[in-house]
């Protein structure tokens, strides 16, 4: 039994989450700089001290027009800190601090991408950038990179927000226009926006990576989470795995075999691998989910496995 079998074989009989070891407000211009081309943010510079200063004090004045009220966001299955014990909102934690000690305090933009379809990737994306924005001094900004089946502008009020094609496609749109406002404190996100026939030639565009260079200078504290589509459905994910630090990877439990699991993983640089989160665990938190059941929704998180560098050799050597 290979070393990936045995995670997924412990991930069906243990219960919890088990971790194996491997000066403007928002809603105001994140400005784009045509001379942008570098993707990698200065790391330990002396300016660091006073840029991460400076973003703090701009965190702090973000203006979020109205809150959500609790119930609303927990019937669109997004955690709040009031559901500080729930197991999910746990989960979710321990993930953020995974993620944390990966990249040893520097900001960092994530590609979150699943197996295959209804994976349940756009709440997993939601709920990590809901996570880090439970810290005053941290913001998150979702970017919703899955064109074809776009999940994230539901969050937004009003119909057909800007997103990010209106941005590849119009030069004079300022990428302000497109970041929005959902009624959780320091969250924001960029929706698809229009909907178009060839998706990756948006993602190998240089205004594409001048975008994200752009909001993530914006902040030093800010974490951007790109929902990407499912590895299995469009050549598009590889094409954002280039373009991000880090990678997490969505399995739906019981849905897939081990040989889609390792497939997915041998495919992704195992550098950026931070782990894989296996959802819709059968067991649920304490909630009344029986209402939730009465509509389709994304599977609930139970697992984080993170990957050692042994396991994904293993799976290499297979």
């Amino acid at each position: 039994m290979s070393k990936i079998e045995k995670a997924l074989h412990r991930a069906r009989n243990e219960k919890g989450l088990v971790v194996v070891d491997s000066k403007k407000r928002t809603g105001e211009p994140d400005q784009v700089s045509s001379q942008s081309r570098d993707l990698v943010m200065p790391k330990n510079t002396a300016a660091e001290p006073k840029s991460r200063a400076d973003s703090a004090a701009a965190i702090a004045l973000m203006h979020e027009p109205s809150l959500r009220d609790k119930s609303d966001l927990t019937l669109q299955r997004i955690i709040h800190p009031e559901m500080a014990e729930n197991s999910t909102v746990k989960a979710f934690r321990d993930i953020r601090t995974q993620i944390l000690q990966k990249t040893q305090g520097q900001n960092a933009i994530i590609m979150v991408t699943s197996v295959t379809v209804d994976s349940g990737s756009t709440f997993v994306t939601t709920n990590l950038g809901v996570a880090f924005a439970f810290d005053a001094g941290k913001t998150a900004l979702l970017v919703d990179c899955n064109l074809r089946k776009p999940g994230l502008q539901r969050l937004i009020p009003g119909s057909a927000p800007l997103g990010i094609t209106d941005y590849l496609e119009k030069e004079d749109l300022d990428i302000a226009g497109i970041i929005h406002p959902i009624g959780i404190e320091r969250l924001r996100v960029i929706p698809a926006g229009g909907q178009r026939e060839i998706p990756s030639e948006y993602f190998t565009s240089t205004r594409m990576k001048q975008m994200l260079h752009s909001i993530r200078q914006r902040y030093a504290e800010r974490f951007i989470f790109l929902d990407a589509p499912p590895m299995s459905e469009t050549a598009d994910t590889q094409i954002l795995a280039e373009l991000c630090d880090y990678i997490v990877l969505v399995v739906p439990y019981g849905k897939v075999t081990n040989g889609q699991v390792e497939t997915c993983i041998k495919s992704l640089d195992n550098k950026k691998l931070l782990g894989v989160v296996f959802n819709n665990e059968p067991n649920l938190p304490n909630l009344d989910w029986k209402k939730l059941w009465r509509t389709p929704f994304e599977p609930l998180l139970d697992w984080l496995f993170r990957l050692t560098r042994t396991t994904r050799n293993a799976a290499q050597r297979k």
